[in-house]
C-alpha cells in the first residue's frame, strides 16, 4: 500500500497544539479592514481553535507527518 501524503495546503494553514487540537488562522483580514474597528482588527490576528467536525476531517490531511 502507498504511503499516504500530506495535504501541503493543510499543512501552511494548520498546527497541532500539544493536546492534539488544531489551531486556525481567523478569516476576514484580506481586505476591507479600514470599516473595522481597532478592537476587530486585533483580534483577528489571534488564532482559534477549529470546530470538532473540522478538526476531524483537518487531522486527517496531516496525518501522514
Amino acid at each position: 500500500m502507498p504511503k499516504q501524503k500530506t495535504n501541503r495546503s493543510a499543512k501552511k494553514r494548520f498546527k497541532l497544539t500539544a493536546k492534539g487540537k488544531v489551531k486556525r488562522p481567523r478569516a476576514g483580514k484580506s481586505h476591507l479592514m479600514a470599516s473595522f474597528s481597532g478592537k476587530r482588527v486585533r483580534k483577528l490576528r489571534k488564532t482559534d481553535i477549529a470546530a470538532d467536525g473540522d478538526a476531524k476531517v483537518i487531522r486527517k490531511m496531516l496525518l501522514a507527518d
